[in-house]
């Protein structure tokens, strides 16, 4: 998703496929986009979950397209910890505004989804 909630890509898995694979996955599919990037703007940053592992995704990504270090990189989303929960009074789950835009955005397409398959 872009920073307003747009997808700039999608990819369906099977649920044994780990979040890292999946990525690769989505990535390798669409190499040529990255490839037509130029190498003078800002790089794209992608948010992971704490489910990624950004260093072996570089290096599987590397052996696919050199250059796409040059052109993305991966940040690992904040993820609150334990006594940042407390000062906010909350324990589990914390909404984190940085990967509620996905969240959101995957909510809206499910919706959008269901209202399609209701007409059919």
């Amino acid at each position: 998703m872009d920073t307003l909630g747009f997808p700039f890509f999608t990819h369906c898995t099977q649920a044994n496929v780990s979040d890292d694979q999946g990525l690769l996955e989505m990535l390798s599919h669409n190499l040529d986009y990255f490839r037509a990037k130029p190498v003078n703007i800002p790089k794209i940053t992608i948010l992971l979950d704490n489910g990624y592992h950004p260093e072996t995704l570089s290096l599987a990504l590397q052996k696919l397209y050199p250059q796409i270090v040059t052109k993305i990189r991966f940040e690992l989303s904040p993820k609150p910890t334990k006594a940042e929960k407390a000062a906010l009074g909350k324990t589990g789950f914390v909404v984190v505004a940085t990967r509620w835009v996905i969240e959101r955005s995957n909510a809206w397409m499910d919706g959008t989804l269901q209202e399609f398959s209701q007409e059919l």
